[in-house]
């Protein structure tokens, strides 16, 4: 069985002091803002973004590529449309994204990591296509828009580990207009016992040693614990319902080993 797209413990924390982003980049298009979160998890993810997108081609086999594409299908955007990728990393589903709402339509990449959004700014650049492309420093549990600003929404493995998973499905709900959708793409937690057993063995003899040759260790091994600690596709279809979704399906990927949650406002 492949190994699957394992990204480390993301948690955003709110905190009584907010920590002000005052250097600029290089790109218009990248708007930096002040942040209330954990600094240590924002560390963590600015530290690995120079081999973040190499990670995930190995550990995974290129398979997260395939997770992606059906994710934003699934979200539903379409040519014109103003849609957000929260949590957005180094932009794997903001390009995608991008060509699905093409040169009239416009992609808000939002992310608490301003080395991975700079990453993703980079790589925007290499291509004339992704020029529709804003990407905002910023937090899920607070999402900097107005009430139903967006045609779709996709949120790529943020849910399993913010702080508050009620309160960043409500601010999803609240920045997405009537009857449209957000697809949101993460390990399964999966209520069978071999499928549990083989996502744990593959993370503790391929993703825990090879994050180790990176130098990542202590960054990529409590991946087992957030997956332990995640809601199952029931309850996240549960969760989705009582915070005021109209509809909510949860589809497993690669025989269980990922999860999509695909919810309608």
């Amino acid at each position: 069985m492949a190994t699957m797209l394992l990204l480390p413990f993301r948690t955003l924390i709110p905190s009584s002091s907010s920590s002000s982003s005052s250097s600029s980049s290089s790109s218009s298009n990248f708007r930096p803002a002040p942040l209330c979160c954990s600094n240590d998890r924002q560390a963590l993810f600015n530290r690995i973004a120079p081999v973040y997108d190499n990670l995930n081609d190995l550990l995974s086999l290129g398979q997260h590529r395939i997770w992606k594409r059906m994710t934003v299908s699934w979200a539903g955007a379409k040519a014109g449309d103003h849609v957000l990728d929260i949590c957005c990393g180094s932009g794997d589903l903001s390009f995608l994204l991008s060509q699905k709402v093409g040169s009239d339509g416009k992609v808000t990449g939002l992310d608490f990591s301003k080395e991975q959004l700079l990453i993703a700014s980079s790589k925007q650049h290499s291509k004339n296509c992704f020029s529709n492309i804003e990407w905002i420093e910023g937090d899920a549990l607070n999402l900097p828009f107005s009430d139903g600003s967006f045609d779709a929404i996709t949120m790529g493995y943020g849910l399993r580990n913010v702080v508050d998973r009620p309160k960043a499905m409500q601010e999803i709900l609240r920045v997405l207009k009537a009857g449209s959708r957000v697809a949101i793409l993460d390990f399964n937690k999966s209520e069978e016992l071999l499928t549990s057993t083989i996502t744990e063995w593959i993370i503790d003899n391929v993703v825990v040693p090879v994050a180790s040759a990176y130098g990542l260790l202590e960054d990529y091994k409590y991946l087992k614990t957030s997956i332990r600690g995640f809601l199952t596709g029931k309850e996240l279809e549960k969760l989705a319902l009582e915070v005021g979704f109209s509809s909510a399906r949860h589809y497993e990927l690669s025989g269980g080993l990922m999860g999509c949650m695909v919810a309608m406002r």
